[in-house]
C-alpha cells in the first residue's frame, strides 16, 4: 500500500466484498482544501478510478483525478479564463454546484454556476424538472457548458447556457442489494468499524462510547422525519457528516432561515429543503431565526407530523431536522445552573413542547476534538455509494422484525416510545441492511439503550424547566423475558448519589445509624448471584460490626426463606455481597435489613424502587431492632437526595418530629419485619 499505510485484516474484507466500492479514505483527504468541492466530490472520481488495492492502479487512477479536477474545477481568480475557453471552443465541461431559479419575467428558468459567477445560464425546463434540488439550494455535477455567439450579440441576450449535466453520483438502484450481500462477511463490529472509516474516522482511535455517538449521527439519514439535537464543543466534527459526505443532506449555517426555502414558496408553489433532502441540518443553531414569527411553530408542526400548509393544501414531506451548536461550558455546571438545551434560540429553548418533538439529544461532549490523527488511513465504502444506500434504507423498517423483543416501563409516554423506536429503527438498520436478517438480541439491547439515553436526556431538560408533566424520567426496558433493566443519561450518574432509578438487582442502598465508633452514614450494598451455593461477605478485614449485620441477614434468609422468597430457594445460589461505605462510618453497624433486602433482589432478581434507602436491623429470631435516633437519618437521607425511607415501624412516632424540609422531600414506608419490608421496597 503506498504512503506506507499497511492493510489490515479489514481492509482486505471491505475490498473483497465491495469491489469497485471502497477507497482509501486519506486519498481523498488529499484533495480536501485543495479545490473548490466538498469531499464527496473527489471521492466520486476516486470511487471511478481508484477503487482498487493495487497500489500501481492507484498512482494512476490519481493522477486521473488530479487532471480532473485541475481542468474542470474552477479556483478563485480564474472565472474569466473558462468563460474564454467556452467561447473559443464552444463548450467546456466543469464540475460546479448547479442552482436553478424561474424568471418570471421571461417565464423560463435560468440557473446558477457559483464558481463561474454566472447567474443567468440558460438552462432547458426538463433538466430543472428531472433534478427539482437545483431550485432548493442546489448539487454538484458534471457540467457540459455551451457558448452561443449569436445569442450574445442579442439585448439582455443569455450566451452561456447547460446542454446537459450529469449529477455526482456513482451508485446504481441495485447499491442496497449489493450492501446488503457484502454486509453478510463481516461481524457486527468489523461492520460498525467500516462505516465509521467510510465517514472518514479511525475507530481504532475512539473509544466504543464515541464510536456509538458517532454512529447515532448517521441516524436521521436512514430514518425518515427524525429529528435530532447535538450539542458540543467546537472542533468535534458535527456538521461534517451533513456537509462533506452525502449529497443528500444540506446544511444551513447560522443565521435566517426562510420558510418558504425551508417548507414551500408560497409564490411559486416550489417545494423547500425539507421536501428536496434527506437530512436538513441547522449548523450553530443558537443563531438560526425565522424571517417570520410563525417560522418556529411551522418548524414543530412539521417536525411533530411530517406535513406543513400552504394555503388550504397540507404537504407531506420526509426530510430529517438536525439541530447541531456550540456547548462550551462544563456540562456538570450547566445542569446545576440551568439545563442542556440553553444553546438553542430564545423561542426554542424553554419550549417544552419543541423539545417533545426531539427524537434524541446526542452528547457531542462525549466526542473528542478531532485532528488528524483521527482521520482514517484505511478504506472505506465510497461516500456516494453509501449515502445512496442509506437513502434507500429510509423507505425500510426493521421494527417488525424486533416486535414483542422489547418492552418499556410505564414512564415513557406515547411520544417516547415513538422517539425511542424510530431510534432503534435507524441503529438496527445502520447494522443489518438487509432486511431479511436476523437481529441479534445483544445488538438490540445496545440499540435501546443508546435509544433510551439519548430520549431521555430530552426529556430530563424538560423537567428541568419544571413542567410537571414530565417528573417521571425512569426509563426502562425489558427484552424478552429477562429482567428489567434501567437506562439513566451517564451526565447525570454519581455512583454515590441516590438516583430515582433504580438501581441493578442485588443493589441496595443503606443508612447505618452508627454506634459508640461514628455516627450514621451512607453505604452502598452490592450481591452478585452466581451458580453454586452459600453466602459469603466480600469485604477485605470487615469490621466486627458489619460481619454481625451479615451473619443476621443470612440466618434470617436462610431461616424465613419460603416466607420471603416464595419458591426459591437460597441454598441454591453462590451469593457474594460487598458493603461500600461511602462516609466517614465504616463500621457496618445495624444494616442487616438492607442486607437480606439485597441478598433477596438478588435471588428474585427483581430491583428494589428507584430513589429508596433502606435503614434497620434485625435479631436472629427475625425481630426488628429499635432505632433511636430517626429523625437524623431521614435528615441524611434527605441530604443524600433519597425520595423514600424504609424504615421500621416503631420509628413512626419520631419521625412525627422531623423538619418541615424533611417532611416535604422523604416519605416514609413503614415495615413489620423483613418480608414485610422487601414486598414494600420492590419495584413495582
Amino acid at each position: 500500500m503506498t504512503d506506507g499505510v499497511a492493510l489490515d485484516e479489514l481492509d482486505a474484507l471491505a475490498a473483497t466484498s465491495f469491489e469497485g466500492y471502497v477507497v482509501r479514505k486519506d486519498l481523498a483527504q488529499q484533495f480536501k482544501g485543495a479545490y473548490p468541492v466538498p469531499t464527496y466530490v473527489g471521492e466520486f472520481l476516486l470511487g471511478r478510478y481508484c477503487a482498487t488495492t493495487d497500489p500501481e492502479e492507484i498512482e494512476e487512477g490519481l493522477a486521473v483525478v488530479r487532471r480532473l479536477l485541475d481542468d474542470r474545477t474552477v479556483r478563485a481568480g480564474d472565472e474569466e479564463l473558462f468563460k474564454s475557453r467556452a467561447r473559443e471552443r464552444g463548450t467546456i465541461r466543469l464540475i460546479d454546484l448547479v442552482k436553478a431559479r424561474l424568471d418570471a419575467k421571461t417565464d423560463s428558468y435560468v440557473a446558477e454556476l457559483p464558481s463561474l459567477q454566472l447567474k443567468d445560464v440558460r438552462i432547458r425546463d426538463a433538466l430543472v424538472k428531472d433534478n427539482e434540488r437545483m431550485l432548493t439550494g442546489g448539487f454538484y455535477a458534471e457540467v457540459d457548458m455551451d457558448y452561443d455567439a449569436s445569442i450574445a450579440e442579442e439585448k439582455n441576450g443569455r450566451p452561456f447556457g447547460i446542454a446537459s449535466l450529469r449529477p455526482i453520483q456513482l451508485s446504481t438502484r441495485s447499491a442496497l442489494e449489493h450492501l446488503a450481500k457484502g454486509r453478510v462477511r463481516f461481524t457486527v463490529s468489523q461492520w460498525k468499524q467500516l462505516l465509521l472509516r467510510s465517514v472518514g474516522i479511525e475507530p481504532a482511535r475512539l473509544t466504543d462510547r464515541q464510536q456509538d455517538v458517532l454512529l447515532l449521527r448517521m441516524v436521521p439519514f436512514v430514518m425518515r422525519n427524525y429529528n435530532m439535537v447535538e450539542l458540543g464543543p467546537r472542533g468535534t466534527g458535527k456538521s461534517h457528516l451533513y456537509q462533506q459526505v452525502s449529497p443528500y443532506a444540506h446544511l444551513i449555517s447560522g443565521g435566517k432561515a426562510t420558510v418558504a426555502r425551508m417548507f414551500v414558496n408560497n409564490a411559486s408553489g416550489q417545494r423547500g429543503l425539507v421536501a428536496q433532502y434527506d437530512v436538513v441540518c441547522f449548523d450553530e443553531v443558537s443563531g438560526v431565526s425565522f424571517d417570520q414569527k410563525d417560522g418556529v411553530n411551522i418548524m414543530k408542526g412539521y417536525m411533530e407530523s411530517g406535513e406543513f400548509s400552504r394555503g388550504r393544501e397540507s404537504i407531506r414531506a420526509d426530510g430529517s431536522i438536525v439541530l447541531v451548536g456550540n456547548f462550551d461550558v462544563d456540562v456538570a455546571h450547566q445542569q446545576r445552573i440551568g439545563h442542556l438545551l440553553s444553546p438553542l434560540p430564545p423561542e426554542m429553548r424553554d419550549d417544552t413542547a419543541f423539545m417533545d418533538r426531539l427524537h434524541a439529544y446526542l452528547p457531542g461532549w462525549d466526542v473528542p476534538k478531532f485532528d488528524p490523527s483521527y482521520f482514517t488511513h484505511h478504506f472505506g465504502l465510497v461516500s456516494d455509494f453509501l449515502s445512496e444506500c442509506w437513502t434507500r434504507l429510509r423507505s425500510q423498517s426493521r421494527l417488525a422484525a424486533i416486535q414483542g423483543r422489547v418492552h418499556f416501563t410505564d414512564a415513557l409516554s406515547g411520544r417516547d416510545q415513538t422517539a425511542v423506536t424510530k431510534t432503534i429503527d435507524g441503529l438496527l438498520k445502520l447494522l443489518y441492511p438487509d432486511a431479511e436478517s436476523q437481529v441479534a438480541e445483544a445488538d438490540l439491547e445496545w440499540a435501546t439503550r443508546l435509544a433510551l439515553e439519548c430520549r431521555r436526556r430530552v426529556k430530563e431538560q424538560q423537567k428541568r424547566i419544571g413542567a410537571a408533566e414530565f417528573r417521571n424520567t425512569q426509563f426502562g426496558y425489558r427484552i424478552g423475558d429477562g429482567i428489567e433493566q434501567f437506562v439513566a443519561t451517564p451526565e447525570l450518574q454519581n455512583p454515590e448519589t441516590i438516583s430515582l432509578d433504580p438501581l441493578p438487582p442485588g443493589q441496595v442502598w443503606a443508612i447505618s445509624e452508627g454506634d459508640g465508633d461514628g455516627g450514621p452514614g451512607l453505604y452502598r450494598i452490592e450481591v452478585s448471584d452466581t451458580r453454586g451455593s452459600g453466602m459469603r461477605l466480600l469485604n477485605q478485614t470487615a469490621p466486627a460490626a458489619l460481619r454481625e449485620s451479615f451473619r443476621v441477614a443470612e440466618q434470617n434468609l436462610l431461616a424465613r426463606s419460603r416466607e420471603i422468597l416464595g419458591d426459591r430457594d437460597p441454598r441454591e445460589h453462590e451469593l457474594t455481597v460487598q458493603v461500600r461505605a461511602l462516609d466517614a462510618a465504616k463500621t457496618g453497624h445495624g444494616i442487616g435489613v438492607p442486607i437480606l433486602m439485597a441478598l433477596a433482589s438478588a435471588v428474585l432478581q427483581r430491583p428494589l424502587k428507584g430513589g429508596l434507602i433502606v435503614v434497620g436491623n434485625l435479631n436472629l429470631g427475625g425481630a426488628t431492632e429499635t432505632l433511636r435516633h430517626a429523625p437524623g437519618l431521614a435528615e441524611l437521607a434527605m441530604e443524600k437526595g433519597a425520595t423514600t425511607l424504609l424504615v421500621p415501624v416503631h420509628a413512626r412516632r419520631a419521625l412525627v418530629d422531623v423538619s418541615d424540609d424533611v417532611a416535604t422531600k422523604v416519605s416514609f414506608l413503614y415495615y413489620n419485619d423483613g418480608a414485610d419490608a422487601l414486598v414494600k421496597a420492590l419495584e413495582d
